[in-house]
């Protein structure tokens, strides 16, 4: 990666945040959004006040930000940062009370600030996943001063998005418009609220779209299965810190992204910011409400960006689109579809494809079983369109929803524990386990600095799927216990904790 883009900064991370610790998808009910879309339009041309101007420059932008702000809100996030220490194992540390030679951790309370767009009139609200990462708690302050607890409904890492929801009725809610629909050069607005500043608006210009900078590879943290989606709307529209989950709105005061990271070496606003288009916002925010976790379909290939270098090397017979260096596997769909090593894809339900960025969105708009128009040009120079059914991850046509979360009271320990997500599954990098949603600080596990949130995937080695499996296994379990697992906060970290159960 280039080393200028090293230095890209997420808005509004003010403090440490990865993954919320305990999403609570108790109450989803499996809600589908109607979004409120706006009729395909052409570039809103206002009349220009400044002699001399263009005709049909834009230089009033009251009506878009009148109609914009009272759907944005301010998200106030606490959470405890895990302090850890370690100190080097000998032979005697699973043998005495002390369990040395494990992490111990500490609690140092930590704010963060970002932003949110109110989404339905009952209090759905679509922000950054960074934004909510790790809460504890979660405050939403909306422009008329008014302040909600929130919850967490389900987070996409993938994408940076994030659904939480507050218990409220007729709100303010934004029109989406179709993010295709915007063209390079046409005015937007930002609104959020950067450090702190409630209801802030600025103008910018689109400055370019399909932007990938490799902002979300953090998204994988050290699991192959996550893949990361970036196909940003580039802006000069001033945002910083804070002003991350906001809303990108054309002239009209509708949606066309959410607001999620700035070019910066100083971590504030240089020049350029980037805006996760409506066309993803609106998919994953309904796969996020209706199934618990994103259903994302697959070609099943690995591919690369064609230039005029490439197209050369290769001996193409064009020098724009993706090429295609292999298939993923022996089940890839475009495998199954007649697709062909060295093919180049150029098209995408009628679209153009010029980049891997703008193919890996195209597909990504489609759950697995659904079908894409794929036109591709072969060794030959020939055109040929396939139609290909996209797979998910395991390589089937299927919809995996979310797994239940039911919750599961372990009374001896003083401790509820939950089921994982698939997401938090994907995210922490292993295949099943018992989250800690609530503790009794008289309780065993508490006493034994065991913190809420913490992942057992392990009793004494022997592996656990749910929370169900926990609660069998610890029924009637005496003597010395030990049991492994790890902290959301902490992807790919072990924690052991040993105690004495009687």
């Amino acid at each position: 990666m280039n080393n200028n883009w090293k230095s890209l900064a997420l808005v509004g991370v003010l403090s440490a945040a990865t993954t919320l610790g305990a999403y609570k998808l108790l109450n989803l009910d499996k809600k589908e959004v109607v979004f409120n879309e706006s009729a395909p339009s052409a570039f809103t041309k206002l009349a220009s006040n400044i002699e001399g101007a263009p005709l049909g420059a834009p230089t009033d932008f009251t009506l878009a930000a009148e109609k914009t702000v009272h759907s944005v809100v301010h998200i106030k996030s606490k959470m405890t940062q895990k302090a850890v220490s370690r100190r080097q194992p000998d032979i005697f540390d699973f043998f005495g009370d002390d369990l040395g030679g494990f992490n111990r951790r500490g609690n140092q309370p930590q704010e963060a600030s970002g932003s949110g767009v109110i989404i339905s009139a009952d209090g759905y609200i679509v922000t950054n996943n960074h934004v909510v990462a790790d809460s504890d708690e979660l405050e939403v302050v909306m422009d008329d001063k008014r302040s909600f607890k929130a919850k967490v409904i389900a987070t996409d890492p993938n994408t940076d998005i994030a659904v939480i929801q507050i218990k409220a009725e007729n709100l303010p809610f934004i029109t989406f418009a179709n993010s295709d629909d915007v063209r390079v050069g046409e005015w937007v607005l930002a609104v959020g609220n950067p450090f702190n500043l409630e209801s802030t608006v600025t103008a910018g210009i689109i400055s370019a779209k399909g932007r990938s900078i490799g902002i979300l590879n953090e998204a994988r943290n050290g699991n192959a299965n996550a893949s990361p989606l970036e196909s940003f709307i580039q802006t000069d529209a001033a945002v910083n810190p804070g002003n991350s989950g906001g809303a990108l709105v054309n002239l009209k005061g509708e949606l066309i992204g959410i607001n999620t990271a700035i070019a910066s070496n100083t971590g504030s606003y240089a020049g350029y910011s980037f805006a996760v288009p409506t066309s993803i916002v609106k998919k994953v925010t309904g796969d996020l409400l209706k199934y618990g976790n994103v259903q994302r379909g697959y070609l099943g290939v690995i591919i690369q960006e064609v230039n005029g270098k490439v197209a050369e090397e290769l001996d193409l017979k064009v020098s724009q689109g993706v090429y295609i260096e292999k298939f993923s596997d022996a089940s890839s769909s475009a495998k199954a579809a007649g697709l062909k090593i060295g093919d180049v894809i150029t098209k995408i339900d009628g679209v153009d494809v010029r980049s891997s960025s703008k193919l890996q969105e195209m597909v990504a708009r489609h759950r697995p079983g659904e079908s894409v128009q794929v036109v591709a040009i072969d060794k030959d120079g020939k055109s040929k369109t396939v139609s290909v059914v996209l797979k998910n991850l395991a390589g089937t046509n299927s919809i995996v929803k979310a797994d239940a979360n039911t919750e599961v009271k372990v009374e001896g320990l003083g401790a509820k524990l939950g089921n994982l997500s698939s997401a938090e599954k994907s995210k922490l990098g292993v295949r099943g386990g018992a989250k800690i949603t609530e503790l009794d600080e008289s309780g065993r596990l508490a006493e034994n600095g065991i913190e809420e949130g913490f992942v057992v995937t392990k009793i004494d080695d022997e592996p656990i799927n749910n929370a169900n499996e926990f609660a069998e296994k610890m029924n009637g379990r005496k003597g010395r216990i030990k049991l492994e697992g790890t902290y959301p906060s902490e992807p790919g970290s072990r924690y052991y904790y040993q105690f004495y159960n009687r």
